[in-house]
């Protein structure tokens, strides 16, 4: 989370940072890396939403650093604003904090913006806390979702942190938001993102970010939590009455298999599929050729439960210590080429313990500043949980 105000009421709430122009209101919401205010344009009066990220922070992360690289790739990529992702007005600092203003989400109750005290930003993950969505809100919001992703894949872009806390909604419409993750697509991928949407292989490219939209997509189908995927609940009676849910269905387990090779791409090939369906628009035509529904919900029953069987015989996720002999502490961790992050982005180093990690075979490997990379080699989780390098001498795991 990220670090609390500097000041505080006597009452203890926060006191408002000085901002040029706006009138901080109210905390709105909260990060690993900053908080969300809602503020008044002192001139207008116009609502909006104001993120702020300390320029100082304990620790040797630079959340305010990567935000200023992430928002700096943005505006240097797309070449205009795409209306499903959230606008940023304005981009600025004070001598504490780095801020940028945005949109403000609508009120959960479906209404605009309100500085009432009762106002609630409708981000995805409280819409889903009443339920799942209808068949046709599920669809309409894959898309706008899929479209805005697609937008970033374009321009060779990775969002990197997709999930319901980050889809907000604006008049309505879904827009994808937080771009402090983002990175370009070609780029070494590096092992950063929200535990739960990030996929098995731990790589953060486009079909990293695939795999994580089929999350959210399932979430809207079930309201169920990305842990329980791709389990459908008490929803799945409905996929042999609704061709959406069950073509939806299908979507999200390609979307999320734990072989990216059987992933879609890229964002623009999934809103690809998802476009090229040819449903019925009426309900009176769906029961009508109700044999065509039936193919339908028996393939993604079919699916569901080859998934399943996946998701059951899936190896364990174990916790594994890294060390590095003497003098040569402090190397960063590569798995399968990947770098090993905390939370907040930092790099991982030794000594360690990197918690819920597949049981399974992955490449280790060392780096360290001033010496040849440490390549370990192949280790099996399953029966090693303690891996120790040592330059210049023979390996050993524990």
């Amino acid at each position: 989370m990220g670090d609390p105000p500097k000041h505080a009421s006597p009452d203890g709430s926060p006191v408002p940072p000085e901002i040029p122009d706006l009138d901080l209101l109210r905390p709105i919401g909260r990060g690993g890396f900053g908080e969300v205010w809602l503020a008044a344009n002192r001139t207008t009066g116009h609502l909006r939403a104001v993120k702020l990220i300390p320029l100082e922070r304990s620790g040797t992360a630079d959340p305010a650093g990567r935000e200023i690289t992430s928002l700096t790739r943005l505006e240097a990529n797309l070449q205009r604003q795409h209306p499903n992702l959230l606008t940023i007005h304005h981009v600025g600092k004070t001598a504490d904090h780095l801020f940028y203003v945005m949109d403000a989400a609508d009120d959960l109750s479906g209404g605009p913006a309100s500085s009432d005290p009762g106002y609630q930003p409708a981000t995805l993950q409280r819409r889903l806390e009443g339920g799942p969505l209808g068949a046709e809100r599920c669809l309409g919001y894959a898309e706008q979702l899929l479209t805005g992703l697609a937008s970033l894949h374009e321009a060779g872009m990775v969002h990197r942190d997709v999930k319901p806390a980050n889809c907000l909604l604006v008049h309505g419409e879904l827009k994808l938001a937080d771009f402090g993750l983002v990175a370009e697509a070609d780029r070494q991928a590096s092992r950063v993102g929200t535990r739960g949407y990030m996929p098995p292989d731990g790589r953060m490219d486009t079909r990293a970010d695939v795999y994580a939209a089929g999350l959210v997509i399932y979430e809207m189908l079930t309201a169920l939590p990305p842990d329980r995927f791709p389990r459908l609940g008490p929803r799945a009676h409905e996929l042999d009455e609704s061709p959406l849910l069950g073509a939806l269905v299908r979507l999200v387990l390609r979307a999320c298999d734990p072989d990216p090779k059987r992933r879609f791409r890229d964002a623009r090939e999934m809103l690809a599929e998802l476009k090229g369906w040819e449903l019925p628009a009426a309900a009176p035509r769906w029961r009508s050729r109700r044999p065509w529904i039936l193919s339908i919900a028996a393939v993604a029953i079919a699916a569901g439960l080859a998934a399943i069987v996946w998701w059951a015989t899936r190896p364990p996720r174990v916790d594994v210590n890294f060390l590095t002999a003497k003098p040569h502490f402090d190397a960063e961790i590569y798995l399968d080429d990947v770098r090993q992050e905390t939370a907040d982005g930092a790099p991982c180093t030794t000594p360690c313990t990197i918690k819920d990690l597949p049981a399974r075979v992955h490449r280790v490997k060392f780096k360290r500043e001033g010496l040849p990379d440490l390549d370990y080699g192949p280790v099996d989780f399953a029966q090693t949980r303690q891996i120790v390098g040592r330059w210049g001498q023979s390996l050993n795991s524990e």
